[in-house]
């Protein structure tokens, strides 16, 4: 009885630093691809390139050459390690390896690439901007709409994160049912939500697709994540007829019972 609570407080307290971690990692991110990049283009001016170089001499240039190639093997270390453990038969013995801390370690290892990302990537200064918003009074406003509109994304990206039942997706509802007794809570699922979860991991493509590409200026680096990422969302995250019908149906369902909640309340007040 005793070493089974001590092994519950263990893989309790590994997932919640998992989750401290991950949540930390998620805010560098963001800071990462949003903000860094608009901070240069606040005010209209941009460190981010050098337009006084031509596309000919910069692609000539060993140095911008080798910070591209050395940007694309970082995405290419997150794609992955995102994608080999994702993969069937690789997450099948994680499963039976790691048990209940198997979608922990997938957050931690994601997390760790994340990491290794952000602190190791080359800036490509001595390269052309592919576009740059320089003109006024468009210099000043659109890093502004910019900001508005990653903020706006990343608010919408939590909340949808925190509907498609967040503690689920780091590990932690795991933990809790281990510890209960009551099993894998993935199995407690309808099977269109098992489904549509299996198919589409990243319900927040569309707003990370705007987070990426909607920028004052867009500089060499920052094509080569913009790029790899959104051809990684499109390509490897796509939802069919039978996910869309189960979205279409578990939405009118909660949004039909929230109106007769709301007349319930209406008709008790009167």
């Amino acid at each position: 009885m005793a070493s089974g609570s001590v092994r519950g407080g263990a893989l309790c307290t590994v997932s919640l630093l998992n989750f401290a971690f991950v949540f930390i990692t998620g805010s560098d991110f963001i800071r990462f691809v949003s903000f860094r990049a608009i901070y240069h283009n606040i005010t209209g001016e941009t460190t981010l390139c050098q337009d006084s170089v031509g596309w000919s001499a910069a692609l000539c240039d060993p140095w911008v050459l080798g910070s591209v190639l050395w940007d694309l093997g970082l995405v290419a270390v997150f794609i992955v390690q995102h994608s080999v453990l994702a993969w069937a038969p690789v997450k099948q013995v994680c499963e039976r390896s790691l048990g209940a801390l198997n979608r922990t370690i997938y957050c931690l290892s994601t997390a760790l690439a994340l990491q290794v990302l952000m602190r190791c990537w080359q800036p490509v200064n001595g390269a052309p901007c592919l576009w740059s918003v320089r003109t006024a009074p468009w210099s000043v406003w659109f890093p502004l709409i910019c900001f508005s509109l990653h903020f706006v994304c990343w608010a919408l990206i939590c909340s949808i994160l925190m509907i498609y039942d967040y503690s689920e997706l780091m590990g932690i509802k795991q933990v809790y049912y281990k510890c209960l007794g009551l099993g894998d809570p993935v199995a407690d699922k309808p099977y269109g939500a098992q489904r549509l979860l299996s198919h589409l991991r990243h319900p927040v493509c569309l707003e990370l697709l705007v987070i990426l590409w909607v920028l004052p200026a867009l500089s060499l680096d920052r094509l080569v994540l913009a790029g790899a990422l959104s051809s990684y969302l499109l390509l490897g995250h796509s939802l069919d007829k039978q996910d869309l019908a189960y979205l279409w149906v578990h939405f009118k369902t909660r949004f039909l019972s929230q109106q007769g909640k709301k007349e319930e309340g209406t008709e008790l007040s009167q």
